[in-house]
């Protein structure tokens, strides 16, 4: 599987967020906090915020929110099946668009589910 919907979307944008978050430091630090008690286990787990995210992402067709949900996800412990099945209800919610990023968000996931578990094999 070829991917190009995952790291190198961060890598592109690492530098660039790098240079925005010196010019704005604390904006910056007040959204690392608000993601990290939004995605935190409560009533939901993270795995299950991260998919909701990353569904959220394609509808958003942010190809970076994408990377970083699709990285969060298998951090959070997301199968291929969970992530595939919360991409589908992308295609009800969003019709069209989420059948050009839902595949997109799923080759991401999938690229960091197969550098997570390297026995792995999400090739369909």
């Amino acid at each position: 599987m070829t991917h190009s919907h995952g790291k190198s979307v961060l890598d592109e944008l690492a530098p660039l967020s790098r240079d925005l978050r010196r010019a704005i430091p604390d904006v910056y630090k007040g959204f690392v906090e608000l993601h990290g008690a939004a995605l935190a286990d409560g009533a939901l787990t993270a795995s299950v915020k991260e998919l909701m995210a990353l569904a959220i992402a394609v509808v958003e067709r942010c190809d970076g929110c994408i990377a970083s949900h699709a990285r969060g996800a298998v951090k959070a412990g997301a199968t291929p099946e969970q992530a595939a099945e919360a991409l589908g209800v992308t295609f009800l919610m969003a019709g069209g668009p989420a059948t050009v990023y839902g595949p997109r968000a799923y080759d991401a996931f999938c690229e960091y589910y197969e550098a997570a578990h390297p026995e792995a094999s999400t090739d369909q």
